[in-house]
């Protein structure tokens, strides 16, 4: 509640804290309370509001009044100990006692319909929920109808109590978020837990990646110790030049060999894969160019000393060693200095643009450009080192082979973006005529050039439709950088046109330049038929074509990480249908959805609808699917401020047999998953091997991924 302090992350059950606890406690909270209330020692609504952080004002103003007990229009530091002493220490009857004074809004010492109303409308816009008033309606007669036993037309303590306990999750994590908030943020902090790369769930679950980087790192100290070996004639400084030159010649062509997306894709479908960990390639991409970078360093750096001890024989100068060409240096007229000077500047460059914080802040075009100075690098390599192209040539000659062949197959028959469908939060869906030669697997990435958006730029992008989807391809592509900006805002344009004056005219004339079959489609604001040019490279191969080699498959998208698993529940749907009409279909799939706000939940609510109703005539032991909706912005069920709201939506969802929040079957859940628990509940079904799989924010694949760690579970990341 008190400025500078955020709540916990999970708000779970207040724990009962000890007597040292207790005084450490109240001194924290003085002290945050004399920063607040300045000279007077009080703290009036407005300070009282700021530090509460809370979007609704109408629950600060219950909370204030509550707290302020002498009704003086502030509250002092006795008032607020008292209170939250209560809050802390009190037993269930005392908290729910609170929370009904907070639902009795004019202290009549009972809740009648509107007062119950204005409650639930409040929870609504504190979670971000947005809902018609005839829904609004039916969420406060559906909770006040269950509690008013004796109908007679309003709620009493009892009755709100008798009905709490229908609930037992909410009963049983019952928080007063504002004495939550003021917990001391180190109190949750004082367990102290074994770092997870000690422990020996990790090293079980990464032994191919661990024995991989094992042994790359000894042949890279090999590679070292046998250059200084040989060049030991030329003093110290010299060796550890060479020795760190032999390892460049090694890591510069290795890092090449790691990006051969075609031929990963290939060795993906073979033993290889359960060999090397070629899952994470990008992970050991960028491993092998911080190498790089440190090679480099130390390799410039040793020359530039061992050029400090050859002036002392007073032929040629330090500047003239390093930046010209008469000490006749290398094996191309001299220019190993130089080149090397400029092959420094170009990798220092290349690493700094390919940063996290460069790529995920919306400048994605700055590591592509930057990235494309690998071909300068390569270059300047052959001329700088006389024996660098005969590590290079093998995995040059396939790399060339590789971008032959793609952009052969990118530019191979017309491809157009027939289908434009801008979606919430600035998600554009792309529909594309699919070629017929054109094969890929539930999960796989295309580069895409859409020329009239940008030329020369290509992006990755998750293919969103299933294989067995044959006319057309998916793509929903999320506004986060410059060039996915320029392509939703070049569409949301284009409909602006559409819904000009001349909007019949112009839709009449777009609709005849399309192919008969789209004719008769509809023209909706946000979508629209279009005939726009484009090149696909792909498909590439990721993680998730380990899916159907698994018994039990959990599948958690993050936000637009879900456009991955999209494709993979479209296909396993198609090979449900088809396979429960000849034999049983084993494998169980659990599919967890963390969206923030309501609205994303519309991209691919279609899809989700569609797939409940596949299962809806099954068993629910013969059921193959297990949904799980989670919103973030949603205030949790153990928050005071949420819990009528979460009650009622409970209580409608099971009179109406579909969420409010996003109209399927499955009750969208508030708040973060629980990790420990949702994995646990995996655990103890016991339905096979499980294989997690994830695609979202890095933040949440460590979390997630520590948690399988635990369990035992495979973990697999998209990375593309």
């Amino acid at each position: 509640m008190l400025a500078g302090l955020s709540p916990p992350a999970a708000a779970a059950k207040l724990v009962t804290m000890s007597l040292d606890e207790d005084a450490r406690w109240l001194e924290w909270v003085t002290k945050q309370f004399e920063t607040i209330a300045g000279e007077d020692k009080e703290i009036d609504l407005e300070e009282f509001k700021t530090a509460l952080k809370v979007k609704e004002s109408f629950f600060a103003e219950r909370f204030f009044a509550l707290f302020d007990s002498d009704g003086s229009g502030s509250i002092s530091l006795d008032e607020l100990l008292k209170a939250l002493d209560l809050l802390i220490h009190g037993n269930e009857t005392d908290k729910l006692r609170f929370l009904f004074q907070v639902y009795d809004v004019d202290g009549s010492g009972s809740i009648d319909p509107d007062e119950l109303k204005t409650v639930l409308k409040s929870c609504l816009r504190e979670s971000a929920i947005s809902l018609p008033e005839e829904k609004l309606d039916d969420l406060t007669l559906a909770l006040f109808e269950s509690a008013d036993k004796d109908n007679s037309g309003s709620i009493t303590f009892e009755e709100l109590k008798a009905e709490l306990e229908t609930f037992p999750e909410v009963m049983e994590n019952l928080t007063i978020s504002a004495a939550n908030w003021l917990k001391p943020p180190d109190l949750d902090q004082k367990k102290r837990h074994t770092p997870r790369y000690l422990t020996r769930a990790y090293w079980q679950n990464n032994s191919r990646k661990l024995l991989f980087l094992a042994v790359y790192s000894l042949l890279n100290l090999l590679l070292f110790i046998v250059a200084m070996l040989r060049h030991s004639y030329g003093g110290p400084w010299f060796m550890v030049a060479k020795g760190c030159g032999q390892c460049l010649n090694f890591n510069c062509t290795f890092v090449m060999v790691l990006m051969l997306r075609r031929c990963l894709t290939w060795l993906r479908a073979t033993w290889v894969v359960r060999v090397f960990p070629l899952d994470q390639n990008i992970l050991l991409h960028q491993i092998v160019g911080c190498a790089i970078l440190g090679f480099t360093l130390v390799h410039t750096a040793a020359h530039a000393f061992n050029f400090v001890q050859m002036t002392e024989s007073g032929e040629y100068s330090l500047w003239e060693y390093l930046l010209t060409t008469r000490p006749g240096i290398g094996w191309v007229k001299g220019t190993a200095s130089l080149t090397g000077v400029v092959l420094q500047v170009l990798i220092c460059l290349m690493v700094l643009c390919s940063s996290t914080f460069v790529r995920r802040s919306g400048h994605f075009e700055v590591f592509y450009w930057s990235h494309l100075s690998y071909v300068w690098v390569w270059i300047l390599l052959i001329i700088h080192c006389a024996n660098f192209w005969k590590w290079f040539v093998v995995p040059g000659l396939v790399f060339v082979l590789e971008k032959i062949v793609g952009i052969a197959v990118s530019h191979m028959g017309g491809l157009y973006i027939v289908e434009v469908n801008l979606l919430p939060s600035k998600v554009t869906h792309l529909v594309i005529k699919r070629p017929q030669f054109f094969q890929f697997k539930p999960g796989d990435y295309v580069f895409i050039n859409i020329p009239v958006i940008a030329k020369y730029e290509w992006h990755p992008f998750t293919i969103s439709s299933a294989p067995e989807q044959s006319d057309t391809l998916w793509l929903h592509i999320r506004s986060l950088g410059q060039w996915t900006t320029r392509l939703y805002e070049y569409f949301r344009e284009l409909e602006s046109e559409a819904l000009g004056p001349n909007r019949l005219a112009t839709s009449l004339r777009k609709r005849r330049q399309l192919p008969r079959a789209q004719v008769s489609a509809k023209l909706t604001e946000n979508h629209r038929f279009c005939n726009i040019k484009c090149y696909v490279d792909g498909p590439y191969g990721t993680p998730t074509r380990q899916i159907f080699a698994s018994e039990h498959a959990v599948l958690i998208g993050a936000g637009i990480g879900i456009t991955p698993f999209a494709s993979i529940l479209q296909s396993i749907m198609y090979r449900y249908r088809m396979r429960k009409k000849v034999m049983f279909f084993t494998l169980q799939v659990d599919f967890i959805w963390i969206n923030r706000d309501q609205k994303s939940f519309e991209w691919f609510v279609s899809l989700l609808t569609k797939l409940e109703m596949d299962q809806a005539d099954e068993e629910p032991e013969g059921r193959f699917l297990e949904m799980h909706m989670y919103m973030t912005s949603a205030l949790s069920k153990n928050d005071m401020k949420a819990i009528g709201l979460q009650m009622a939506l409970d209580l409608l969802a099971k009179k109406e047999k579909r969420d409010s929040i996003t109209g399927l079957r499955t009750r969208t859940q508030p708040g973060r998953p629980e990790w420990g628990k949702v994995f646990q509940k995996v655990s103890e079904e016991n339905k096979g091997k499980v294989h997690v799989f994830y695609c979202g924010a890095p933040a949440l694949a460590k979390v997630i991924k520590a948690q399988c760690e635990h369990f035992g579970f495979n973990f697999y990341k998209e990375n593309f």
